[in-house]
């Protein structure tokens, strides 16, 4: 059974930082790319096993996806937070199922963009 947990969510005025936490069992991040996901189905930052990082260009300049392969936890450093950055934000595998078919996702970590 693979679980994802995150965390690190909450209420922030616009140009202000977050870091978001995803922790998993069942699966282990050093062996699969991984990602954040918005909006469910957004996926805007991917870091691979090997490491590299990718941006959707909503995103790009402003956050920053890493890992700990020994920690089993993938963490996103949110800056320059905008209003429309608001969402439930999401780790998951990319793409986001196993290589069965099966798909798991945690229960998210609301972020919220104040004015």
């Amino acid at each position: 059974q693979v679980q994802l947990v995150e965390s690190g969510g909450g209420l922030v005025q616009a140009g202000g930082s977050l870091r978001l936490s995803c922790s998993a069992s069942g699966i282990m991040f050093g062996e699969n790319d991984m990602g954040w996901y918005r909006r469910a189905s957004e996926l805007f930052a991917v870091i691979t096993k090997n490491g590299t990082a990718n941006y959707g260009r909503s995103v790009k300049g402003r956050f920053t996806i890493s890992k700990d392969n020994a920690k089993n936890t993938v963490d996103l450093q949110m800056s320059r937070l905008k209003l429309e950055d608001t969402d439930v934000y999401y780790c998951n595998t990319v793409p986001p199922f196993l290589s069965d078919g099966r798909s798991f996702w945690g229960q998210g970590t609301q972020v919220t963009v104040s004015s």
